[in-house]
């Protein structure tokens, strides 16, 4: 409660009613306190802190923003590599090593990871914290091993997650085809 009562508290208070009241179009007594009201959730709900923590919600917001941001950023980037006319592809498939934290966030890095064009989750090892990824462009290999660790990082921070909860952690993935298994093994 106390990061509501100081100064930047009453500043966000403020800032977020005026917000509510911008979005039902209308200053009126009720307005202002369910204004106040909601502002006070959220700042009890997402505690700013000090330094980059934003609380959960920030957290949350920052990921929206990443994959819409990664979204539209590699769309782009995608389309000019298919209508150029040489074929300069360099195509690859590379291993991420997550951090054991991250383990229960898997699901959430392979779809978020997919959901980007121009890189798809080709394999996941849980019980290594790995995951291999098909790249359409392998200069950009740093870079995206770099996006997976912020993008796990920050599922970290927005969805804590207690191993416990699934039993811990799980043996390899049943099934790989074995194509697949010789290639991560040459990979790795």
């Amino acid at each position: 409660m106390s990061n509501v009562l100081n100064p930047r508290g009453i500043l966000r208070t403020v800032l977020l009613t005026a917000a509510w009241c911008a979005l039902w179009r209308e200053i009126s007594a009720a307005n202002i306190l369910a204004g106040v009201t909601v502002a006070i959730i959220v700042q009890l709900l997402a505690p700013t802190g000090s330094g980059r923590s934003l609380g959960p919600l920030g957290a949350i917001a920052q990921i929206h923003w990443l994959v819409l941001k990664d979204l539209a950023v590699s769309t782009v980037n995608v389309t000019r590599h298919i209508l150029t006319r040489t074929n300069s592809a360099n195509e690859s498939i590379i291993a991420v090593q997550l951090p054991p934290v991250s383990h229960g966030h898997l699901l959430f890095l392979v779809l978020a990871v997919t959901l980007t064009p121009g890189t798809a989750v080709v394999e996941t090892k849980p019980a290594l914290n790995k995951v291999y990824l098909h790249l359409l462009d392998h200069r950009q290999a740093d870079a995206t091993r770099a996006h997976v660790l912020e993008l796990a990082e920050l599922a970290c921070r927005a969805f804590p997650f207690d191993g416990s909860q699934s039993g811990g952690h799980r043996s390899g993935t049943p099934g790989a085809a074995s194509a697949t298994a010789s290639a991560n093994r040459s990979v790795n």
